[in-house]
């Protein structure tokens, strides 16, 4: 369903695009709806786990679309159209997360349990680490944030990782790095 939206989205440029023959441009939609349709759902999870919300992930994947739709006569070789898009994508990402403001969090103090009464774990403990993650990684910049996202959510080796990002990979590796170094440094801080 969001492969059609993205694909009915560039028909629509295809009206705009007059210097070319009617023939020509349905070529070319045809083309690129070929390259871009399979790599969609892709593209959605990558974005959804780099931007942590689906919906921005989806409005990310449709910028990237976009820009991959006007800038497609930049591509040399089609067969290198998944790695493009990639980097697309991360890009859209990466601005994304730049405009972000930051949220301001209010702490709220745990109230004192009786230490006759031991406590089992539950929902609220799974609740913390997850919140307390977040916050830890909120720290980050988005291009820490986005190397962290890659390598270990996504699962993607530091040159792969590197290769999306646009980056050399001792960079990519440099940038994990330090990112690791400061979530563990905020996550020290938040426990104590």
């Amino acid at each position: 369903m969001r492969a059609e939206l993205v694909v009915d989205r560039i028909d629509q440029e295809r009206g705009r695009d007059r210097a070319m023959s009617a023939a020509a441009a349905d070529a070319r939609v045809a083309a690129f709806r070929g390259l871009v349709g399979p790599g969609l759902d892709h593209a959605y999870g990558l974005a959804a786990v780099i931007l942590g919300d689906r919906y921005e992930a989806e409005d990310a994947v449709h910028d990237a679309a976009e820009v991959a739709w006007r800038r497609w006569s930049d591509l040399r070789d089609q067969s290198r159209f998944e790695a493009w898009f990639g980097k697309i994508v991360v890009n859209a990402c990466r601005d994304r997360l730049r405009r972000r403001r930051r949220r301001r969090i209010m702490e709220i103090p745990r109230l004192a349990l009786d230490s006759e009464h031991p406590t089992a774990p539950d929902e609220t403990d799974a609740s913390a680490l997850r919140d307390l993650l977040r916050r830890a990684f909120e720290r980050l910049s988005p291009e820490e944030r986005i190397v962290v996202v890659l390598r270990y959510e996504a699962d993607l080796t530091v040159p792969r990782v590197a290769e999306l990002v646009g980056i050399p990979e001792g960079t990519a590796k440099s940038r994990l790095h330090h990112a690791l170094r400061k979530l563990r440094a905020a996550i020290g801080e938040e426990e104590r």
